[in-house]
């Protein structure tokens, strides 16, 4: 019983479960809906975020180590293959990791965590990009 103890947390218990990981991504979507910086972003959308809200936090769940919702519900989430109909470059990627550095902060995930995630998020924006500018 006590081995259980010493087992690492998942990330998704470490930022504080479904309640803390839908806040920061319905905070991603809404900054991105309110504030002008994320207008090339936001266009990439369509008109109601809620499908892409819960596409968006169903993957991250899985992603962290919690419930693997979005692939129970589509299979393999192979990222770079549905977003190719997308024109991403530099600048849609700057835009989505600025607005989840901002959720991130809004909703107070601490530092050492955002830090960790901005990380692993810039290396898969990063790979998402299928145009050049």
């Amino acid at each position: 019983m006590m081995e259980l103890m010493n087992e690492p947390q998942s990330l998704y218990d470490t930022i504080g479960g479904e309640g803390k990981l839908r806040e920061m991504v319905d905070r991603f979507y809404d900054l991105m809906e309110l504030e002008p910086e994320f207008a090339v972003l936001r266009a990439l959308h369509p008109p109601s975020t809620d499908g892409s809200r819960d596409k968006l936090f169903w993957f991250l769940s899985g992603w962290m180590g919690g419930p693997d919702a979005y692939i129970e519900r589509f299979g393999h989430p192979r990222l770079r293959m549905r977003h190719m109909p997308f024109a991403i470059g530099t600048t849609e990627r700057d835009q989505w990791l600025r607005a989840m550095a901002w959720a991130m902060e809004d909703v107070g995930i601490a530092e050492p965590l955002r830090v960790r995630l901005m990380e692993s998020f810039y290396q898969t924006a990063d790979w998402m990009r299928n145009h050049p500018h």
